[in-house]
C-alpha cells in the first residue's frame, strides 16, 4: 500500500514540467528565506544538488568524449572550427559591448579591504601557460579537481589510443558505461527543483535585498550588458549564421540551460544540463560531447563582460583617463583572459587584476576591486554563468544546424 502510494507520488511529480518544478522550488525557496530565514538545514538542498552534478561532470565528459572517439565516429569536422569562431568572436564582442556600456554609463566604486587572495595570475603569459599546465596534468588529478582542459586533453588521447586497439565488445563496454553515468546525471537533473529550493533560500536568507542598495548601479551595468549579449549580440551571430529568427533556439537554451546555471553558479556543474539539451535539440553526440566541455573552458561572455567592466570601473574611480584606443586592447585582454578564466580558482574576478594592469592600476588596487567583485558575486557570477552555459549549447546548436543546412536539410522552426 505504501509502496504504491509513494509510486504515485513520485509518477506525479514525473508528470509536472521539469520548468514549472523549477519555477515553483525558486517561489517557495524565496518565501522560505524571507519568512523562516533561520531554517539552516534547508540549504542542505543546494548543497547536494551542485555537489552531485560537480562530482559526476569530470566523470560524466571524461566518458562521453572518450566513448565518441573509441567507437570511431567522432568527426572533429568544420563544425567544430565554426563552434570555435564562434565562442571567440561572441567572447571578443560580449568584451566589447562592455566597454560601449562602461562609456555610455561611467561606473565607480568604494574601495574595500583588500581581499586575501594571492594566487590572480600577472600577465597573459601566465594565463597561457596555466592553460598548457592544465592540459597535461595527472589525468586522475584532472577527473578529482575538475580540470577541464586535462579532462578533455586526455580523453581524447585515450580514446584515440583505444580506437586503434578496441574490439567491438570493448566499444559497446565504453557505450554502455557512457550511457549508464549519463543515466545517473538524468536522475540527479530530476531533483533540480529541490536543490535550487535550497540554492534560492540560502541565498535570500544570508544576503537579503542589502546587496542592491551598495552596489546597484554597478550591478545593473553588469547585468544590463550580459542580457543586451543574451538577447540581442547572441542571437544576431546565430541569425547571420543561419538566416533564420534565433529567438526560438535562444529562449530554449535560456529556458532549459541558463536557468539552471543561473543558480548553480558553475559551468562545470552545468554540463551535464547541457549534454541533456543538446540531445533533446537531436544534435551529434559525438559533436556535442567535446563543444559543450570546450565551451565551459573558453566560451565565457560573461566573464568578458566582467573583466571589462569591473577593471573601467576601477579606472574611473582612481580618475584614469583612457580613450577608445585602449578600450579595444581591454577586449582583447579580456577575450584572451575569458578563456583562462576557468582553469584558475576564482573565476573571471582573478582576472580582473591582470585587465586593470593595463592601464597601470597597481595590484594592491586591483585586489580591493576584486573583493568588491565577491561582495556583488552573487548576483554577477550568477548571471555570468547562465550566459555562459546557455551560449555553449547554442553555439553548439549553431554550428550543426548550418551543416544541416549546407546538406539540405530542414533546421526545426519550433524547439
Amino acid at each position: 500500500m505504501k509502496i504504491n502510494f509513494i509510486k504515485k507520488i513520485v509518477n506525479g511529480y514525473n508528470s509536472i514540467s521539469l520548468i514549472l518544478r523549477i519555477v515553483i522550488g525558486i517561489i517557495v525557496g524565496s518565501l522560505l528565506g524571507i519568512f523562516l530565514s533561520s531554517l539552516n538545514w534547508i540549504g542542505i538542498f543546494g548543497d547536494l544538488f551542485v555537489g552531485a552534478l560537480k562530482a559526476i561532470a569530470p566523470v560524466l565528459v571524461f566518458a562521453l568524449v572518450s566513448s565518441s572517439l573509441v567507437k570511431g565516429k567522432a568527426k572533429l569536422d568544420r563544425r567544430f572550427g565554426t563552434v570555435i569562431f564562434l565562442y571567440m568572436i561572441s567572447t571578443f564582442l560580449a568584451s566589447f559591448i562592455a566597454v560601449i556600456a562602461s562609456f555610455l554609463f561611467p561606473q565607480t566604486i568604494t574601495l574595500v579591504q583588500k581581499a586575501d587572495i594571492t594566487s590572480a595570475p600577472v600577465g597573459i603569459g601566465q594565463v597561457l601557460k596555466n592553460l598548457l599546465v592544465n592540459a597535461i596534468s595527472n589525468p586522475v588529478d584532472a577527473i578529482a579537481k575538475a580540470n577541464y582542459i586535462g579532462i578533455l586533453t586526455w580523453s581524447v588521447i585515450f580514446g584515440i589510443a583505444m580506437k586503434k586497439i578496441a574490439s567491438e565488445n570493448t566499444k559497446n563496454l565504453f557505450t554502455e558505461i557512457a550511457d549508464g553515468i549519463s543515466q545517473i546525471v538524468r536522475g540527479i537533473i530530476n531533483l533540480a527543483p529541490f536543490g535550487i529550493l535550497g540554492l534560492v533560500f540560502t541565498t535570500v536568507s544570508t544576503n537579503g535585498l542589502g546587496i542592491f542598495k551598495n552596489y546597484g548601479t554597478l550591478i545593473l551595468v553588469l547585468v544590463g550588458a550580459m542580457l543586451f549579449m543574451a538577447l540581442i549580440v547572441s542571437p544576431a551571430i546565430v541569425a547571420i549564421t543561419l538566416k533564420i529568427n534565433p529567438y526560438p533556439l535562444v529562449f530554449k537554451c535560456l529556458k532549459e540551460s541558463g536557468i539552471t546555471a543561473f543558480f548553480t553558479r558553475s559551468s562545470a556543474a552545468n554540463i551535464p544540463v547541457n549534454l541533456e539539451l543538446c540531445k533533446k535539440l537531436n544534435l551529434d553526440e559525438d559533436m556535442y560531447s567535446v563543444s559543450i566541455p570546450l565551451g565551459a573552458t573558453i566560451n565565457m561572455d560573461g566573464a568578458a563582460i566582467t573583466i571589462a567592466i569591473m577593471t573601467l570601473a576601477a579606472a574611473n574611480t582612481l580618475g584614469i583617463s583612457y580613450d577608445i584606443g585602449s578600450a579595444l586592447i581591454l577586449c582583447v585582454l579580456a577575450t584572451l583572459g575569458a578563456c583562462g578564466a576557468s582553469g584558475i580558482a576564482g573565476g573571471s574576478l582573478l582576472l580582473i587584476p591582470l585587465a586593470c594592469s593595463l592601464f597601470g592600476i597597481s595590484n594592491d588596487i586591483a585586489m580591493q576591486v576584486v573583493g568588491v567583485g565577491f561582495i556583488i558575486g552573487v548576483v554577477q557570477d550568477s548571471m555570468e554563468t547562465g550566459l555562459n552555459s546557455a551560449s555553449d549549447v547554442l553555439f553548439t546548436a549553431t554550428a550543426e544546424y548550418l551543416s544541416w543546412k549546407k546538406q539540405g536539410k530542414t533546421i526545426p522552426k519550433k524547439f
